[in-house]
């Protein structure tokens, strides 16, 4: 019996529930591992780059492979729904151990940390790939694809803002459970919350998610055939600069961000309704907030401009507005956080009609080619995520090294100037690249509406 009908409302919060959980360790990731490595874990910046570097190559490999596996596992559940279920708890234990500290030599601690990390990314791989590839199963009908897409983001910059709250009381608290302070501790005991409530919520996305498509009943399995039309997919391999190239921008932005407020600006603190926050909280939860409006934003805005027309503007946006960053100085934290809130916002943009775009791409594959891998086309997504966020945290470890960073310590006014240009200038470079690849981008919304109507007609003859 075919699965005609369309996702409903519990279903899309099933489904956004996944990208909470997921986003939960990505920020913790994303913003904190870096200082949480040099700072508390007692590793060199250079080191830190060098093994991002490393390890996320090696980890960036994984993501086809991930999908392809996927689009090869058949139960009766589906091809991807089952990975959320058996990869929730190995994701939360290795996200602990991540943000574990051994008591051991600098050599071996810097071992540990490869190991680990290199663990952690394997185990996001295999319920990160298979819950993006969930979007192009769960419907056919681009409007849903947009909905499930934003329903995602909001979720996802929801489990963002919940990660940012929470982290400073939570180590906090965790930190002096002793009579001596101990971070090592707090850090670990934070990751173990976080963790639980990743694996509980991934079960939900598991349980109220389901795949409606199916690849033609005529495909047979052929990997080669798959790498094929994958080379040829010209749409492929301009969406995939273009999300490489954002991904960058953002883990540049995050990366340097905490650096920025403890070793630049200071660390004031901000009232609000009788609650004291540090500047930093402030100033991520702001841009997390932000991006969420940007993600509400998408849909509208590309109903009037196009996917792509949307895309590219709000990058061109970021740039400019993130070269402006630049020039504010210390004093003016209201402005700092006006530009943190403009630039999150075009940001936020994008990332629903990333996921949709790739929706598309697996659509115009099988319209092309009479083939469907949703999984190895989405494990790009993964793939984009992972490779820019690799060369933007190997370029934050190896610009805090050239600028002669120190950890807690006061920083010389070159290194300042460094964390001014790790929070403008170079973010602005590669939102200016994703913006130029999308000239190139042709699957507009009207060819798109073409191509769905043809699939629909040959998929309602099988």
């Amino acid at each position: 019996m075919k699965k005609t009908q369309r996702p409903n409302l519990k279903e899309k919060i099933g489904y956004g529930f996944g990208d909470f959980a997921s986003s939960m360790f990505w920020k913790m990731f994303s913003v904190y591992l870096m200082i949480f490595y040099t700072d508390v874990f007692g590793l060199s910046a250079a080191a830190v780059g060098t093994m991002f570097l490393l390890t996320r190559i090696w980890d960036t490999a994984n993501d086809p492979v991930m999908g392809i596996i996927a689009d090869r596992t058949n139960t009766k559940w589906g091809k991807f729904r089952p990975w959320l279920l058996w990869g929730a708890i190995p994701f939360a234990v290795i996200g602990v151990l991540t943000f574990s500290t051994p008591d051991w030599s600098v050599e071996n601690k810097l071992i540990y940390a490869y190991v680990t990390y290199t663990l952690m990314m394997m185990a996001y791989t295999a319920v990160n790939v298979p819950y993006a590839s969930l979007l192009g199963v769960m419907s056919s009908n681009s409007n849903d694809r947009t909905q499930l897409a934003s329903f995602r983001m909001v979720f996802a910059f929801a489990g963002s803002i919940f990660a940012f709250v929470m982290v400073e009381p939570l180590t906090q608290f965790f930190s002096h459970l002793t009579d001596t302070p101990n971070p090592q501790q707090g850090w670990t005991y934070t990751m173990l919350v976080y963790g639980v409530i990743a694996a509980i919520l991934f079960y939900f996305t598991f349980a109220w998610t389901r795949e409606r498509i199916a690849p033609p009943a005529s495909q047979q399995s052929s990997l080669k055939a798959d790498f094929k039309n994958l080379a040829n997919n010209k749409p492929w391999f301009i969406l995939l600069g273009a999300a490489l190239s954002t991904l960058i921008f953002n883990s540049m932005r995050d990366g340097a961000s905490v650096y920025y407020f403890k070793y630049y600006i200071g660390l004031p603190e901000w009232s609000l309704f009788g609650l004291s926050f540090g500047i930093t909280t402030v100033y991520l939860v702001v841009g997390q907030a932000a991006n969420i409006i940007g993600v509400v934003l998408a849909q509208p805005i590309s109903k009037r401009l196009g996917k792509r027309n949307t895309f590219m503007t709000a990058m061109f946006l970021a740039a400019i507005l993130s070269i402006f960053f630049y020039f504010l100085t210390a004093e003016q934290l209201t402005l700092i956080i006006l530009l943190q809130v403009l630039i999150s916002a075009c940001a936020g943009i994008i990332f629903p009609l990333l996921w949709s775009m790739y929706a598309d791409i697996a659509d115009y594959s099988e319209y092309q080619t009479g083939r469907r891998a949703t999984g190895l086309i989405f494990s790009s997504s993964s793939f984009a995520q992972k490779m820019g966020w690799t060369l933007g945290g190997a370029l934050t470890g190896w610009t805090l090294a050239y600028f002669g960073y120190v950890a807690n310590a006061e920083q010389t006014e070159f290194a300042k100037e460094g964390l001014r240009y790790m929070v403008s200038f170079l973010p602005a470079v590669g939102a200016l690249i994703s913006a130029l690849f999308m000239i190139f981008y042709r699957l507009t919304d009207d060819y798109m509406a073409k191509v769905n109507q043809e699939l629909s007609a040959r998929r309602s003859d099988i």
